[in-house]
């Protein structure tokens, strides 16, 4: 015969094993490294979205004299868009990324900045500073149209030029990572004009209010 205080111990260890992996569940994703599909650019950081969790769930209900495991701090992730979807930053607890769309830096086809892409790039390089950012990363992305060669050259080219106006705001002890990933990492459907001008992008990231590390390339 089971003893009574045996079963309540027993149900006290599963409840906080059972609590302890789902809470693990819902910690951050940690960066992709070189080898695997990721569905960010490599450098970047990434968040997903937590598991659903049925809170009636038995597994849930602590018994008698049962604690939680240590808190763990999550990464929550605010996505704010302009009402033309020009303009898209994302703020993590880690990273602060803006996503500018082509059109509103670039002529068609172009990687010359409009004169009108100097203020949004200004306020960028004001938030980087006000991050105390020393690592930025500019990249640049296209949508599926055209050749992916094309692609590749156009978005590096679009990034490099917001690179050069970012570096005469910021100074010489900002260290850049610039790279064109001409279709990669769409955040949108290219299947419509609507998508494929929202993949039309350059993002500029940075860690929040942290020196990062990181080489030019």
């Amino acid at each position: 015969m089971t003893r009574p205080h045996l079963r309540t111990a027993t149900a006290t260890a599963t409840t906080t094993a059972t609590l302890t992996a789902l809470l693990l569940l819902l910690a951050p994703t940690p960066a992709w490294a070189d080898g695997g599909d990721p569905t960010a650019p490599p450098g970047s950081t990434t968040t997903s979205p937590p598991p659903e969790v049925d809170s009636n769930s038995p597994g849930l209900k602590l018994a008698d004299g049962a604690t939680l495991a240590p808190a763990k701090v999550l990464d929550i992730k605010s996505v704010v868009e302009d009402l033309g979807g020009e303009e898209r930053r994302e703020d993590t607890n880690t990273d602060v990324k803006f996503a500018l769309q082509a059109e509103v830096l670039f002529p068609k086809d172009s990687a010359k900045l409009n004169p009108e892409a100097n203020a949004r790039i200004k306020a960028i390089a004001e938030e980087a500073k006000a991050q105390k950012a020393t690592d930025v990363r500019v990249f640049g992305f296209t949508d599926n149209l055209g050749s992916y060669g094309h692609g590749k050259k156009l978005s590096r080219e679009r990034a490099e030029a917001v690179h050069d106006e970012l570096a005469g705001h910021l100074g010489p002890e900002v260290t850049f990572s610039v790279r064109g990933y001409s279709e990669d990492y769409p955040i949108a459907d290219n299947g419509s004009e609507e998508g494929r001008k929202k993949n039309r992008r350059v993002e500029v990231s940075f860690p929040r209010g942290a020196s990062g590390t990181g080489a030019t390339s």
